[in-house]
């Protein structure tokens, strides 16, 4: 298989890496939900050289997760761990931190409510989840594209679609989760960043 390549993944990991340096501590381990190409995980575990990364994917995507580490021989990097959202529970212990990028609109709408309940069984208390893409507020999109890639989504999957802030928030806050952070990212995305607060 030839090494994966995403435009957007190359476009926007400086953007993230900004926001995720400050969140890990030396010695965290951070599960990235949703690997695929493998730019970002690559990218951010040369960049934070003592934070321990395990990329993760769906059982059909572990071959272009593998092909895209196959020139990122970094030791701070596990080999990528098979992860369906939808099964409960999560096979991985405790760990301090979950990134993932541009999966939410494209889960099931059921799905998403057990990412967040999933995430908040396996996230030690303290432990930091970031979420990245596109969201809508009191039901608006932020921008004409993200309407028109909404359309695009439900048309593949009517139960797909750009995620509305607000329910978003119940979910993780059900999960015991505290929202620390909501920045405005490039090209009409949004990098969401919980604590969570207590086991549930």
């Amino acid at each position: 298989m030839s090494k994966p390549f995403s435009q957007a993944c190359e476009n926007n990991k400086q953007y993230i890496l900004d926001k995720l340096l400050p969140l890990f501590s030396a010695g965290s381990m951070v599960l990235e939900i949703g690997t695929l190409t493998a730019q970002h995980i690559c990218f951010f575990a040369e960049a934070m050289p003592l934070v321990y990364w395990i990329p993760s994917d769906l059982d059909a995507n572990l071959p272009t997760v593998l092909a895209g580490l196959e020139d990122c021989s970094l030791p701070n990097i596990s080999a990528p761990l098979e992860l369906d959202v939808a099964e409960d529970p999560w096979a991985i212990g405790h760990i301090d931190g979950i990134f993932t990028a541009n999966t939410l609109h494209i889960m099931r709408y059921e799905y998403v409510e057990r990412f967040f309940r999933n995430a908040g069984s396996v996230l030690k208390v303290g432990g930091v989840l970031s979420v990245y893409g596109p969201f809508k507020y009191r039901g608006e999109f932020t921008a004409p594209s993200n309407a028109s890639f909404d359309i695009w989504l439900k048309q593949r999957d009517p139960l797909s679609g750009v995620r509305d802030f607000a329910q978003v928030q119940v979910w993780a806050a059900a999960a015991g989760f505290e929202l620390l952070a909501d920045h405005n990212m490039p090209a009409n995305n949004q990098m969401l960043i919980w604590r969570k607060l207590a086991t549930q």
